[in-house]
């Protein structure tokens, strides 16, 4: 462990210096190699479905970690639009002289080496890599053992591009042990990493950063919900609903509870009822919203379950204050949409909800690097620093002061 970081952190001083010209032709060169060798990639995710099958994983892990065509396409696609965003590195954030004539400039710089921990999906390999190139810095992936063979075989494309461009390989590493006390020794190597992300389960996150002593930024989990508020657009906040919970309730962005303002419950619940039975959503709800529709109770653990499937908790609410107050008391910090068409309404949400996204008169599924046009993300971070929300190339740099003088002395 302690070779193999070490020399990822020497290749780290390479990769930051490359110009943007290189690193956009290679990522270029890495999207075009997914696509040549994807029959490859999906003969390794068959394995991993295979085992997944075997093993009893659920529906939305299976579906996570199933690779197509089409989805191999997308990492392909999501690594050409990273390449032509511009570079990350050198940006002059701030410049100024002060009194002594100093000339201070602080300017953007890689973070230099980013472990980051991940299970399930294997577009994160390409993702996550393809994002930390771009922005001058190395990665060492630890992926899942449920998509070793996935994250093996997107991973060697990726090097083999580096290695035909005579760049070092180690700049996109898998951590070449699979056990968890692996990731126990990485988490704790401060002097040779310089930033952990850990994307995955609520119990993933919580090991690590209670144990890490490398900083953290986390990729928690995403306890969603949607308020339809009194002054709702009946159509918009229907089909808004049923595309944050059905259109793939197995992702992070997905909405967990839907909550509905007293004085449309009479109207709305018994047409988001058969709306939602047509997708077979399983349904709980309140005592308030089973006055309007017969489901089953929702208890305080179901508020407090981030479901990743198609199950769907309901809440009917007397004020837009107390909607408010129950996601404050459940959300997770991570996406959270208001629909209304009362323009006071929208502010107080969007001002008082504590969250990376908050939306109005949208779905919390646009909660994604690639739908906010940032090629992709490496996590969507819950943390209120350094990073909020899909974290892309911008999210990846820190910065220094570069101090340029003509002899002063204090």
């Amino acid at each position: 462990m302690q070779q193999f970081l070490e020399e990822s952190k020497k290749v780290s001083r390479e990769i930051a210096t490359l110009s943007g010209e290189v690193k956009n032709r290679v990522l270029n060169e890495m999207a075009d190699a997914l696509i040549e060798h994807c029959d490859y990639i999906i003969t390794q995710n068959d394995k991993d479905m295979q085992a997944g099958k075997e093993n009893g994983l659920s529906e939305a892990l299976m579906d996570r970690l199933l690779l197509t065509g089409e989805r191999v396409q997308g990492m392909a696609q999501a690594i050409k639009e990273i390449a032509a965003l511009k570079d990350p590195v050198g940006r002059t954030l701030e410049g100024w002289v002060t009194e002594n004539g100093l000339n201070i400039q602080k300017v953007s710089i890689p973070i230099g080496v980013i472990g980051i921990i991940y299970e399930s999906r294997p577009n994160v390999t390409s993702d996550t890599a393809a994002l930390c190139f771009k922005s001058g810095n190395v990665c060492v992936l630890k992926g899942g053992k449920e998509a070793e063979h996935s994250n093996k075989a997107i991973a060697n494309v990726l090097r083999n591009v580096l290695t035909k461009n005579k760049l070092p390989e180690q700049a996109i590493s898998l951590l070449p042990y699979s056990n968890r006390e692996s990731v126990a020794k990485l988490i704790k190597q401060d002097k040779l990493v310089d930033l952990i992300i850990p994307r995955g389960g609520e119990a993933l996150i919580k090991y690590i950063c209670e144990n890490s002593s490398v900083p953290v930024v986390k990729h928690d989990k995403g306890l969603c919900h949607t308020y339809i508020d009194k002054n709702a657009d009946a159509k918009m906040a229907i089909d808004i609903a049923l595309n944050a919970k059905c259109q793939r309730p197995g992702v992070c962005n997905a909405m967990e509870t839907l909550i509905v303002h007293k004085d449309v419950a009479a109207l709305m619940l018994p047409a988001l009822h058969e709306a939602f039975i047509e997708q077979n959503t399983h349904l709980k709800g309140c005592e308030e919203t089973r006055k309007y529709i017969e489901i089953e109770c929702a208890t305080h653990e179901d508020y407090d379950t981030e479901y990743l499937a198609n199950i769907l908790n309901i809440k009917v609410v007397n004020t837009i204050k107390e909607a408010v107050e129950h996601i404050a008391k459940y959300g997770s910090g991570h996406s959270e949409a208001i629909i209304s068409e009362n323009y006071t309404a929208v502010e107080y949400f969007l001002n008082n909800v504590d969250a990376a996204c908050v939306y109005a008169n949208a779905s919390t599924r646009f909660t994604d690097g690639g739908a906010f046009g940032l090629g992709a993300e490496v996590g969507i971070s819950t943390n209120k620093l350094h990073a909020r929300g899909p974290m892309g190339i911008n999210d990846l740099t820190t910065y220094k002061f570069k101090v340029l003088g003509s002899g002063q002395v204090r």
